[in-house]
């Protein structure tokens, strides 16, 4: 996705997987970002708060970070993916109403982000309790919560990849209007095959792949227009 937005704008850049953890990110991560900037994943998104000179926006408010970038020598940690995901619910056309987030973890915090942009309240569902009653705790700090039970204007996936999903009908209970796995695969995610195959609007992770890719680009290379069209074309050609 990088490497053709790269391409098409004549930028000579190039983007890499780099595997760390924890333990290397103080020490890594300035590096990488006074290079150019970098992205991260999980579980690297909350930990990387530690290894930046300042979080903005979003990563302060979340304490998640997903982008890092340089402003005057100083590594500055931002969290594109509540961008990404808002514009993921705005081609789902997702209406007024209440959100159901299932998962406790980073991507869960930037979904409750995007909702209250909307001002939509939010449930959670996780298979932890105390799990999710702290993050409920947590979630009134940005928007209201929603009764465990209803209709959902959107259900959001918030769960890593490589955890084994439950019954996708069980999970919105056959109440969700429109749906959104974080993850993505080749041909979709099984998920959201099953709920599209029930008469709901579901989409997996690629709007909010290249949501987020786009809001990281225009950090790292300010001024500079992020080719969309170009990004979504090259993330659609790879999970064809």
């Amino acid at each position: 996705m990088h490497a053709a937005a790269f391409a098409a704008l004549g930028i000579p850049a190039t983007y890499t997987a780099i595997r760390a953890g924890t333990r290397e990110l103080a020490a890594l991560l300035p590096g990488v970002a006074r290079a150019g900037g970098a992205n991260l994943t999980h579980p690297l998104k909350q930990a990387a708060l530690a290894a930046v000179d300042e979080a903005r926006g979003w990563a302060a408010r979340l304490s998640v970070c997903n982008t890092v970038h340089v402003e005057a020598g100083r590594v500055i940690g931002d969290n594109t993916d509540v961008a990404g995901i808002a514009e993921a619910a705005r081609e789902l056309g997702v209406g007024d109403g209440p959100w159901l987030i299932i998962g406790t973890g980073a991507s869960a915090r930037a979904a409750v982000a995007a909702a209250s942009l909307r001002g939509s309240p939010v449930a959670v569902r996780s298979r932890q309790r105390e799990r999710a009653a702290a993050f409920l705790r947590w979630a009134t700090t940005l928007t209201e919560i929603a009764a465990a039970e209803g209709e959902w204007a959107l259900v959001v996936r918030a769960v890593p990849a490589g955890v084994e999903p439950g019954s996708a009908l069980d999970e919105v209970n056959g109440q969700a209007v429109a749906a959104l796995d974080l993850t993505y695969a080749r041909g979709e995610t099984p998920w959201v095959r099953t709920l599209r195959a029930h008469g709901i609007r579901a989409a997996d992770g690629r709007a909010v792949l290249v949501g987020q890719g786009a809001a990281a680009l225009e950090r790292w290379f300010p001024g500079v227009v992020p080719p969309i069209d170009v990004m979504r074309r090259a993330v659609d050609a790879a999970l064809a």
